[in-house]
């Protein structure tokens, strides 16, 4: 059976995290994760050609087999909406343009997937999948985390090919006990002063 990639992002016009993991024996592990930061003297229309640019690059240089992204939250402010669903737009077509299975998902359904609450704040998330795939130091943008959240989402989402048993035991063993921990957000905090106000 090949190799399964899986590239997820969060969409954004000034921040866009990807996150990508493969599928060895039904098992996911983390190839790459990060943010790409917009400069912020690029008109809007060049962002989306960035955007396009580094989806389509992360796409070839990780060998990419399947694309999940965040599904754009319905929100107050009418313009900013207008601009994250470009950004998705865009990203999509960066996927569709390679023949990839395109797949969006709601953010809420990421975290429930992650945490299994759907109200868990993106610091939670940050630490279970820290955990799930023990990396050392969180990224400095969550949006990077957030990424990453999406392609795992999707890895439990999807049901054509089924988990073994004993891993999926695994890996929903360590989700359970990050999601449990009374000190996750108190060793969040400690360990990273930083990025807390």
């Amino acid at each position: 059976m090949a190799e399964r990639r899986i590239l997820g992002i969060d969409p954004g016009t000034n921040v866009m995290g990807y996150g990508i993991i493969s599928i060895e024996n039904r098992t996911p592990k983390l190839i790459a994760m990060g943010a790409m930061q917009m400069p912020k003297d690029v008109d809007g229309y060049q962002k989306l050609a960035k955007i396009y640019q580094r989806v389509n690059a992360l796409i070839i240089d990780h060998h990419a087999t399947e694309f999940a992204i965040e599904a754009p939250f319905l929100g107050k402010n009418v313009q900013s909406m207008l601009k994250l669903g470009r950004a998705q737009g865009v990203a999509i077509a960066a996927a569709i343009a390679h023949n990839l299975p395109v797949t969006e998902y709601a953010p809420q359904k990421i975290k429930q997937a992650i945490t299994g609450k759907t109200s868990a704040p993106k610091e939670q998330v940050a630490l279970i999948l820290q955990r799930i795939f023990n990396y050392e130091s969180q990224p400095q943008k969550l949006d990077a985390t957030d990424a990453l959240a999406v392609a795992l989402c999707h890895f439990f989402q999807d049901r054509l090919i089924p988990e073994a048993p004993k891993q999926k035991s695994t890996i929903s063993k360590k989700i359970k006990s990050a999601a449990a921990s009374k000190n996750s957000w108190s060793d969040f905090v400690k360990n990273n002063p930083g990025r807390v106000l």
